[in-house]
């Protein structure tokens, strides 16, 4: 009974661990898609002011917010293209790595233009424009570069593997025309055959219908039973029997 009450004691700790262990990685789980929804969310909003704060606020204020937006966009772009070709092309975990890099400098260029956003002199954002300018151009030029290479690699793969599956059809094709002459020489060769066949054959039902006109006036008793279906028959009419178009063999010439 002891040994019993232990085994279902291990039972009873394994299925709660269990349960613990499903139940932190569902928390888990929800966590981080609540976090991804309302990340999403707030970088929603934020495209959506420094669109607004573009048009409304021309002059300096604009342009910061027009630099913002336009680092932003360039900066999510490549990050969705190298994450999204990644899984398929190992060799860009080095581009990757460079991204991380590079996104370090976005996000510390992206706080200082924030900051000047709420700068109420002027003339020191105007006076500090150029420089972040020139700053913005850099950072979104190298990311676009990594975002063009990644999608022109992409592309010549995809061209390469389709050159590849349609020269593999081409000689697929060949192949099977090859095969399909083949088998419509054959077919030929054999209806020659049964051509010089048929045409002994008609000497023989000419002479036999000559027969059978001569005893259509002979007695009833003495008329000849009905003559049934031979093989050579059925060789001559198998040419009428159904079947798939490559099945169908060429119809036999007649002797005339």
């Amino acid at each position: 009974m002891e040994a019993v009450a232990v085994i279902v004691a291990l039972i009873f700790a394994v299925l709660v661990a269990l349960a613990v262990i499903a139940t932190v990685r569902t928390v888990r789980a929800v966590k981080r898609g609540v976090d991804r929804t309302v990340h999403q969310a707030r970088r929603t909003v934020e495209d959506t002011r420094l669109k607004a704060r573009q048009f409304a606020q021309p002059g300096p204020a604009g342009e910061v917010a027009q630099l913002r937006l336009s680092l932003r966009t360039s900066m999510r772009a490549t990050q969705d293209a190298l994450h999204a070709a990644a899984p398929e092309d190992p060799s860009l975990s080095e581009a990757l790595a460079l991204f991380q890099r590079l996104s370090a400098h976005g996000h510390e260029l992206d706080d200082e233009l924030r900051r000047l956003e709420t700068e109420p002199d002027k003339a020191r954002i105007a006076a500090r424009l150029p420089e972040l300018r020139e700053r913005t151009a850099r950072v979104k030029d190298s990311a676009d570069s990594l975002r063009f290479a990644a999608q022109d690699r992409a592309r010549r793969f995809a061209e390469d593997d389709l050159e590849t599956l349609s020269g593999q059809i081409r000689m697929e094709a060949g192949a099977l025309r090859h095969w399909s002459d083949e088998g419509l020489d054959e077919a030929a060769g054999a209806g020659t055959a049964s051509g010089a066949g048929a045409g002994g054959a008609s000497g023989a039902s000419g002479a036999s219908g000559a027969a059978g006109a001569s005893g259509a006036g002979a007695p009833a008793g003495e008329r000849p039973e009905p003559r049934a279906i031979t093989g050579r028959d059925r060789d001559r009419d198998a040419w009428r029997s159904p079947g798939y178009s490559w099945q169908k063999t060429s119809r036999p010439e007649s002797a005339g």
